[in-house]
């Protein structure tokens, strides 16, 4: 009673025949369905034993082994014929090592030395750019420029200081004198007994009297010397400010 629970789509006549195609029909379907092919070919490639199994690299692998073991099987045998004889090798060597570029080294030695050669000739031989005899004729020059720009005459402190040093060598030589010639009166006062002394108390003083004033005259004379210095003194700045005047 199955078949009257079947709803087909479409209607029918007779659910019974309409559910048995439908069922055919659906089954076919899946048929297809399971035995449909791709339109893309999703299979592995094809394998290919030349590319896997390369001839060509073994052939040459087997080649390089041959030579290998063929060389070391010539030089085993001829180890094994020194070592069973003294070998006969002769290990004299009569090679003299040669240069190939010596001559051309030797040229350039040759030039170097003569372009020095020429050098030092032409540094021995130049004569001096300066002349020291001008540079002395300039420093004239310029010599007698400062002295007409000074203000001063040139020297005019080392002469002050030159006359100041002969005043005092003066004063100092002067009273050496003078301490000289009381110490020798003194002894020759000494000298004479006591008689000598009474006699002549009054030629002492008059002595005494007359050594002062002369003490008195150098003091003067120092004092005009000193005088006329200033004097000198200021008669060179007049001049000196003369030129100035003169040069501006």
């Amino acid at each position: 009673m199955m078949h009257r629970a079947y709803q087909p789509v479409l209607p029918c006549g007779n659910k019974y025949l309409q559910e048995k195609w439908d069922k055919t029909y659906y089954d076919g379907h899946r048929k297809k369905v399971k035995s449909a092919k791709p339109m893309v070919n999703t299979t592995t490639p094809q394998t290919y034993g030349h590319l896997h199994l390369k001839m060509k690299k073994l052939k040459l692998e087997e080649e390089r082994l041959s030579t290998i073991e063929r060389d070391n099987s010539m030089l085993l045998e001829k180890m094994s014929n020194i070592m069973r004889t003294r070998g006969r090798i002769d290990n004299k060597n009569d090679y003299e090592n040669k240069s190939l570029n010596r001559e051309k080294r030797q040229q350039e030695l040759l030039r170097v030395t003569r372009e020095n050669h020429n050098i030092l000739e032409r540094l021995s031989s130049c004569g001096p750019q300066y002349s020291v005899k001008r540079w002395h004729e300039d420093w004239q020059r310029n010599e007698k420029y400062m002295e007409n720009i000074a203000r001063y005459p040139r020297g005019c402190d080392s002469a002050r200081h030159n006359k100041n040093k002969s005043r005092a060598a003066r004063k100092n030589n002067e009273l050496n004198k003078h301490e000289s010639q009381d110490r020798g009166g003194e002894e020759g006062v000494e000298g004479t007994g006591d008689e000598e002394t009474k006699e002549r108390p009054e030629t002492e003083g008059k002595h005494e009297d007359e050594d002062k004033p002369e003490k008195g005259d150098k003091h003067e004379n120092e004092d005009k010397s000193e005088s006329k210095d200033k004097h000198e003194h200021e008669d060179k700045q007049e001049e000196g400010d003369k030129r100035e005047n003169k040069v501006n």
